[in-house]
């Protein structure tokens, strides 16, 4: 994941979400904190379409680094923090 010419992106995605009411508006009933962050909201400030946002979304989803709600036809992502900081101590480590 983070050899990839997107890689950039996709840390860009775990630093708006560490602090998703900083990054992202608050639209009507939406609760970025409490629920997460739809696809569109991430595409929209990455300045991709929404397919693109869901693809960088879905990976950093299967590395564990966060997670998919789905609340009726909507899916809200989070940062898993115990999985990113996991990961932040492998790379201390020099893995």
């Amino acid at each position: 994941m983070l050899r990839t010419p997107v890689r950039g992106t996709r840390l860009a995605i775990l630093e708006w979400l560490s602090a998703p009411a900083a990054h992202f508006p608050p639209r009507h009933h939406e609760d970025v904190v409490a629920h997460g962050v739809r696809a569109e909201l991430v595409g929209a400030k990455l300045g991709v379409s929404r397919r693109v946002a869901v693809t960088h979304l879905e990976l950093l989803a299967r590395l564990g680094l966060l997670r998919a709600t789905r609340v009726r036809r909507r899916t809200y992502y989070r940062r898993d923090e115990v999985r990113v900081a996991e990961v932040a101590r492998m790379f201390e480590k020099g893995w």
